[in-house]
C-alpha cells in the first residue's frame, strides 16, 4: 500500500514537472518570436496580392454578402441557396467531392499572374494552398486523390506560381488553413472543439512541415485557429520551426490560436486599425467576397477610387492591405479584378515614395462627419462585414429610422430587435425596447457567426391609429445586422413588413426614413525620408488647408506627378496650400492627390 502511494505520488510529481517543462519552453519560445524583429521588406512593402482559388472557385457561388469559399460549409449546414444551387446546377447526387473532377484551370499562367501583380504595385503574393475544405494546391502526400496534382488540374499550383513569382521582385507566401471542415480525425465545427490532439499531432503538424520546407514561403498566413489554444496547435513550436528554416526573412500573421500574441495583425472587411504597436493587413477583396462569387452584384466591387481611398488610410495609420484575386475556375483572373489592380498600380506609379517605406505622421488623418439618406422598405438588414451605403464607412456608423407605425388589428404586440451591435426602438418617443452586444469572434469567421442579442417588449396597439416610431442602430467592428419583428395572437412571428410603416403620418407612401452616419477621412498623410505627404481624397479646387505644425520656411512643395513648385503660407496653425494655378487638364490622378513638403530634390 505504502509503496503503491510512493509510486503515486512519484508520477504526480513527474507529470506536473513535465507540464511545467513544456511550459517553460513554450514560454521561452514565444518569447524568442517576439525578441524578433520584423524584416524591413514587410514593414516596407505595404501592399501584398491574396489569391483565394480552389474547388469553391467551380461553383463560384454565395449570397450577395458572404464567403462563397465557405461553399462546402453551406452545404454541410443546409443552407438552401447553396445546396439548391448545386443541385440544380449540377444534379440531384453530386457532392463537394465531384467538383475535383471539373475543375480544370486550363488557363493559369502563373507568369502571367505574377507579372501582373508586379504591375499592381504589389511587393508579395500569398496564396492560399488549403482552404478550410481540406483541399490542397499542392502534392501533399497526407492528402492523397485530394489535391490539385492528383485530381483537377493535375498541376502544383504552388509550386508553380512559386516558381514565377520569384522570377520577379516579388516575395512569395502562403495561406494555410489549419483546420478542416471534414476531415475524419476532426470535423471542425462539428466535432468537440478539443478534441483535435490526434488530428494536430499526426496530420496537421506533418503536413504544414511538408508545405513550409518543400516551397519555403517568406510569409505564413495561418487562419482557421478561433476555437482552440496555441497551444493545441502547438503554434509556437511551428513558428520557430518555420523561422529557423527560412530565416531573417520569414514572417507570419497572427493566427494561431488565443493565448499567444505574435505576428503581424489581419483586420479582415473593416475600417482598418487606428493604433498599434505591431505591424498590420489589412485583408479584403475587391469585392465582398474573397474566392469568387458570381453571384455578387456590380456595386459591390469597389471603384478604383475607393480602392485607392481604403489603401492609402490603412498605410496613413501604420498598416498596410492584402489585396484578394478570386480566380475564374479556369484559372483567368477577371476582368474588372485586373483592371482594378492595374487602377492601383498606375496610380501607385505616381504616388509610391508617399507610400513603401513610409511610416505615419504625427497626424494620420482628418475626417468630417457625413451622412446618407434613403428610404427603407422595412428593417432586416444582415450586411456582414460591409458598409450599408457608398460613402460610409464598413465600422463604426449609426443608422436611424423614422415614420410611422400602424397594426392590422387591435391588440397586443410583441416587439422585437435582434442586433449586432446596438439597437432601442422609441414608439411616440417613448424608448420601449434597447439591446446591447459585444463584438467578438474572430475576424475570418463570417458564416454562422452570429453575435446578435434580442429583446422584446409587448404593448397594446390599437388598429387605425399611426404611431411615431423611431429606431436607432450603432454599428462597432466586425458583423452588423439589425431586424426589427413583430408578432399577436392573430400574428405569427415576422419581420414587420413594409406595408405597416409609413413615411408620413397621413401620407400612404410606405416605408421609413433612413439616415446613415460616419466619420469619412479625406486627408491622410505619411512621412518618408524627411518628408511630409499629404494624401488629399478630394481636389482642392482653390487651395489645400492642412492642420499641421509648420514645416519650416526652407521648405518646398508640390504635386506628385507636376513638378513645378506650388505657393504656401503659414497662418493661425494651418499650411495652406495655393492650387489655384494647376488646371484639370494637369492633372496626374483623378482618384487621389499627394503633396509632397520637403525639399523638393529629396528621394
Amino acid at each position: 500500500m505504502i509503496k503503491k502511494y510512493a509510486l503515486s505520488i512519484l508520477f504526480t510529481i513527474a507529470f506536473q514537472c513535465t507540464l511545467f517543462s513544456q511550459q517553460n519552453n513554450s514560454d521561452q519560445l514565444i518569447k524568442k518570436i517576439n525578441d524578433r524583429d520584423y524584416p524591413q521588406w514587410f514593414t516596407q512593402a505595404k501592399l501584398g496580392i491574396f489569391i483565394h482559388w480552389g474547388l469553391y472557385s467551380v461553383p463560384a457561388y454565395g449570397s450577395k454578402e458572404d464567403y462563397s469559399e465557405w461553399f462546402l460549409r453551406g452545404i454541410q449546414t443546409g443552407d438552401t441557396l447553396r445546396t439548391n444551387f448545386m443541385k440544380k446546377t449540377y444534379g440531384q447526387n453530386f457532392t463537394y467531392k465531384d467538383f475535383a473532377s471539373i475543375w480544370k484551370a486550363e488557363l493559369f499562367n502563373p507568369d502571367e499572374w505574377a507579372s501582373l501583380f508586379q504591375r499592381a504595385g504589389a511587393k508579395y503574393v500569398v496564396l492560399v494552398s488549403k482552404h478550410h475544405d481540406g483541399y490542397t494546391l499542392w502534392p501533399s502526400k497526407y492528402n492523397r486523390n485530394w489535391n490539385s496534382v492528383d485530381t483537377g488540374p493535375k498541376r502544383d499550383i504552388v509550386g508553380e506560381l512559386t516558381e514565377a513569382v520569384r522570377k520577379t521582385d516579388l516575395k512569395m507566401g502562403l495561406y494555410y488553413s489549419l483546420s478542416e471542415w471534414n476531415h475524419p480525425l476532426h470535423r471542425w465545427y462539428t466535432d468537440p472543439h478539443d478534441s483535435i490532439g490526434k488530428y494536430v499531432d499526426t496530420y496537421m503538424i506533418p503536413q504544414f512541415k511538408e508545405l513550409v520546407s518543400t516551397y519555403k514561403p517568406s510569409l505564413i498566413f495561418a487562419d482557421g485557429e478561433w476555437f482552440n489554444s496555441a497551444e493545441q496547435w502547438h503554434s509556437a513550436e511551428l513558428i520557430n520551426w518555420y523561422y529557423d528554416l527560412v530565416g531573417k526573412e520569414a514572417i507570419v500573421n497572427d493566427r494561431w490560436g488565443s493565448g499567444i500574441k505574435v505576428g503581424f495583425l489581419t483586420p479582415e472587411y473593416s475600417a482598418g486599425i487606428k493604433v498599434t504597436d505591431r505591424p498590420w493587413t489589412e485583408v479584403r477583396g475587391i469585392g465582398r467576397s474573397f474566392g469568387l462569387n458570381r453571384n455578387e452584384t456590380l456595386e459591390a466591387y469597389g471603384t478604383s477610387k475607393e480602392l485607392i481611398e481604403r489603401f492609402v488610410q490603412a498605410v496613413a495609420n501604420g498598416g498596410g492591405m492584402i489585396l484578394n484575386v478570386g480566380p475564374n475556375a479556369d484559372g483567368q483572373i477577371p476582368m474588372i479584378q485586373q483592371e482594378r489592380l492595374l487602377q492601383l498600380g498606375n496610380w501607385l506609379d505616381i504616388n509610391g515614395e508617399a507610400i513603401y517605406g513610409s511610416q505615419p505622421y504625427m497626424i494620420k488623418e482628418q475626417e468630417k462627419q457625413i451622412t446618407k439618406s434613403r428610404i427603407d422598405q422595412n428593417i432586416n438588414f444582415n450586411w456582414v462585414r460591409n458598409a450599408p451605403i457608398k460613402g460610409i464607412k464598413e465600422d463604426d456608423f449609426t443608422a436611424e429610422w423614422n415614420g410611422f407605425i400602424s397594426v392590422p388589428t387591435s391588440g397586443k404586440y410583441t416587439l422585437e430587435i435582434k442586433a449586432d451591435d446596438e439597437a432601442k426602438v422609441f414608439l411616440d418617443k417613448n424608448l420601449i425596447l434597447s439591446n446591447k452586444a459585444t463584438a467578438t469572434g474572430s475576424q475570418s469567421e463570417v458564416m454562422g457567426a452570429d453575435h446578435t442579442v434580442q429583446s422584446n417588449h409587448t404593448i397594446t396597439l390599437k388598429k387605425g391609429k399611426r404611431y411615431a416610431i423611431r429606431m436607432l442602430y450603432e454599428e462597432k467592428k466586425q458583423n452588423a445586422s439589425v431586424s426589427l419583428s413583430w408578432e399577436s395572437n392573430s400574428l405569427k412571428k415576422e419581420v414587420i413588413p413594409s406595408s405597416a410603416f409609413y413615411i408620413e403620418k397621413n401620407g400612404n407612401q410606405h416605408g421609413l426614413k433612413a439616415t446613415y452616419s460616419s466619420q469619412k477621412t479625406y486627408l491622410c498623410y505619411t512621412k518618408n525620408k524627411g518628408n511630409i505627404y499629404a494624401i488629399s481624397f478630394e481636389w482642392p479646387e482653390e487651395k489645400l488647408v492642412l492642420d499641421i505644425e509648420n514645416p519650416g520656411n526652407d521648405k518646398k512643395i508640390h504635386l506628385l506627378g507636376l513638378s513645378r513648385d506650388l505657393p504656401w503660407i503659414y497662418k493661425n496653425n494651418q499650411l495652406i496650400i495655393d492650387t489655384s494655378s494647376i488646371k484639370y487638364s494637369e492633372l496626374p490622378s483623378h482618384d487621389a492627390w499627394t503633396f509632397k513638403i520637403g525639399n523638393i530634390n529629396s528621394n
